[in-house]
């Protein structure tokens, strides 16, 4: 499975409805591009531990997009809908980072390690 991992802070000056612009886009793009196998979307939480203040940077929100593969995400990262969402959300942002994972069960984290 790959892991589209996306972390996000939106300027301070986004409106009402550019902040509803960015989710109509999101939604489209969830219900529009197949390939999108699932979707999670989550506000940050500071619970007062040594990492929360690990980080260069602080992110309010974070979006997990899952897919059965890589030509799945280049798919998604290529369609109409995602062009839209990102134009958005570039839009939208003081703060962004996006990296692509390759994710396994634990029990098999062995296939991760290169020797």
């Amino acid at each position: 499975m790959i892991a589209h991992v996306v972390l996000f802070s939106p300027r301070a000056d986004v409106d009402a409805a550019a902040r509803e612009a960015l989710i109509a886009a999101l939604e489209r793009a969830c219900s529009d591009i197949p390939q999108i196998r699932r979707v999670r979307v989550g506000r940050r939480r500071v619970l007062g531990y040594a990492y929360d203040t690990l980080a260069p940077v602080q992110f309010e929100y974070a979006a997990i997009l899952e897919f059965d593969s890589e030509a799945d995400l280049r798919a998604y990262l290529e369609h109409p809908a995602h062009a839209e969402l990102g134009e958005r959300f570039r839009l939208s942002a003081a703060a962004a980072f996006a990296h692509d994972f390759e994710i396994v069960d634990a029990g098999s984290v062995r296939l991760l390690v290169k020797p």
